[in-house]
């Protein structure tokens, strides 16, 4: 039986909402709680943190295996999540419950998070100073149960939330990898720009992944994010790559396709914005039901072998 190391990071980045999903589902998380540390006040209540009178932080704290996905990794994506220069909240949320902060566990993550912020300080990203506090944490109170997970029992406001406070159009502005027409054009394959930036649909059975069994993952072609895993694909028949899953839904959008006399549901990348296929409701009922149906031109596949080599040596434990 494998061991599972276990080991506790925690994050302040506004609201607390909007700081559950992008590390949900990550390898190695076992858990993610939303909450509030930094205060003054025993069991404080979400009303009494939103006043601004105890001294808490909205926060997150994540259980996570670090030698599946390293601290470095999470303060990586932490960044990724925020405004680092808002010293008085985050976007639309103002007030001390909503600054940003680190809250180091022991030296080693001190002193992790005070390179990382030196060196997004120095990579030129941002003209104003990076205020994100380094911080030894603190009593972490859970939050009210209502707060829990609220991305997925609320999926709808959550959405509206994230538009309508600046976080989502921040994010794609300062942190979302931008190319220009021109420059994928010359990245990318004819084949591979028509089915990414013109939502076309290669050939069936005359494709590069749709009868590969090799064991890997299968990234974005153009931002390299994971997508799929070979331990989730499947021949559906139909000539395309399928899989019952994603490694992370959270970096898929899906959205309904009119296109050529039909109701679809669009599967794009959620970083490079690609067109990626579709997803049905008539894949494996044991494995969920769905049949994620995807172009191989918009995806690159990394060997199981090769994963440490390219980078995505974390995923490599989906595989052990």
């Amino acid at each position: 039986m494998t061991q599972t190391n276990q080991a506790l990071a925690t994050f302040a980045g506004g609201c607390f909402w909007c700081m559950i999903e992008p590390f949900d589902q990550q390898p190695g998380i076992n858990s993610i709680i939303s909450g509030y540390t930094g205060g003054h006040k025993e069991n404080p209540t979400y009303e009494e943190v939103c006043q601004n009178t105890t001294g808490h932080y909205e926060a997150v704290q994540i259980d996570y295996d670090p030698n599946v996905f390293p601290y470095e990794k999470l303060v990586d994506l932490f960044w990724q999540q925020i405004d680092p220069t808002d010293p008085g909240g985050q976007f639309n949320d103002r007030g001390q419950s909503y600054q940003t902060a680190i809250f180091y566990h022991d030296d080693k993550q001190k002193q992790i998070a005070e390179k990382s912020k030196q060196a997004l300080a120095e990579s030129g990203k941002f003209k104003q100073p990076i205020v994100t506090k380094i911080l030894p944490a603190q009593t972490f109170y859970p939050a009210e149960e209502e707060h829990q997970d609220y991305y997925k029992k609320n999926r709808f406001h959550y959405q509206l939330y994230k538009k309508g406070s600046g976080r989502e159009d921040f994010i794609q502005t300062h942190w979302k990898p931008k190319f220009s027409k021109a420059e994928l054009k010359e990245k990318l394959s004819p084949i591979q720009y028509h089915v990414t930036q013109e939502n076309g649909t290669e050939t069936p059975f005359q494709n590069e992944y749709h009868d590969l069994e090799d064991e890997g993952i299968y990234v974005d072609v153009i931002s390299g994010e994971p997508l799929f895993s070979s331990l989730d694909k499947y021949d559906a028949g139909c000539g395309w790559p399928s899989f019952t899953q994603p490694i992370n839904k959270n970096d898929l959008e899906e959205s309904l396709d009119t296109s050529h006399g039909m109701r679809r549901i669009e599967i794009r990348s959620k970083t490079a914005d690609s067109h990626l296929g579709h997803v049905f409701d008539d894949g494996p009922m044991e494995a969920g039901g769905a049949r994620y149906c995807i172009n191989s031109a918009a995806l690159r596949f990394i060997p199981k072998d090769k994963l440490e080599s390219e980078g995505y040596g974390i995923y490599r434990k989906l595989f052990d």
